[in-house]
């Protein structure tokens, strides 16, 4: 394990030290450091802008795909377990279609017609909801299985509780620290996505991908800048997150 994290973390080590260096060329470590790189690049209204924009479009995908997925998912768990199989099926379709061909189609498909989204925030929406499917699939149904949701439900409708209340004040309390680690893991999948957000919306939507991308040929140190803020930013999400979880999980147990 240990030698696995060291071969993960080197890369981003060298970025890390990269992106603080003013002057590396003959030796081990740079000769001389900055912050020109960060302040560059905080100083860019667009990177402001496509870091807001790649917020919102995920944001915006993982509740529409938590909304649809999380009811979908418990009746179909509690009341409909026949379904289970179809469902299995088709949460791995996204693994089965690469994502160059995916766009391709997708292009083909709302370029034209009653629907003409191509290049738009909808069509990059859409797209991001079928990514993260599988994982908020499996997530939901874990925690469901977990906390032996027909269980509860039964117990709790048994106790007088009509199955929307029983769904919300049992079910949901229990399942939620599971939901909550779905979400960020589809939320870090959305964030990090780039070829179908460049193929999609790549010249009329710049994200953070984008960003990253286009500058990527102009400065090695900038975008080092670019990749380290980025790897920040996902990692105090994910903290935070995961405080809130625990909390939620000793107000349970509570």
């Amino acid at each position: 394990m240990v030698a696995l994290m060291f071969y993960l973390l080197l890369p981003l080590l060298a970025t890390l030290i990269y992106a603080f260096a003013k002057e590396w060329q003959a030796t081990i470590l740079p000769e001389r450091w900055t912050l020109e790189w960060f302040s560059e690049m905080f100083g860019d209204a667009r990177f402001m802008d496509a870091l807001w924009t790649s917020l919102y479009l995920c944001a915006i995908s993982v509740a529409l795909s938590l909304a649809i997925m999380l009811p979908a998912v418990f009746i179909i768990t509690v009341y409909l377990p026949k379904w289970e199989t179809f469902m299995k099926g088709v949460v791995v379709l996204p693994y089965a279609v690469p994502g160059v061909v995916a766009a391709v189609g997708l292009i083909r498909t709302y370029s034209t017609g009653p629907v003409p989204i191509a290049g738009t925030a909808y069509i990059l929406i859409g797209a991001y909801f079928i990514v993260i499917l599988p994982y908020m699939y499996q997530g939901i149904r874990n925690s469901l299985l977990t906390v032996s949701a027909v269980e509860l439900l039964n117990s709790a409708e048994l106790l007088g509780a009509s199955r929307m209340r029983a769904f919300a004040n049992v079910v949901l309390p229990n399942i939620w620290p599971g939901v909550i680690i779905s979400t960020l893991l589809s939320f870090s999948v959305l964030f990090g996505e780039f070829v179908l957000t460049n193929m999609l919306v790549g010249g009329h939507i710049h994200t953070i991908q984008i960003y990253l991308y286009q500058r990527l040929g102009e400065s090695g140190h900038l975008a080092s800048a670019i990749v380290i803020s980025y790897f920040v930013f996902i990692l105090a999400l994910s903290l935070i997150l995961m405080k809130l979880t625990q909390k939620m999980n000793r107000g349970i147990q509570g």
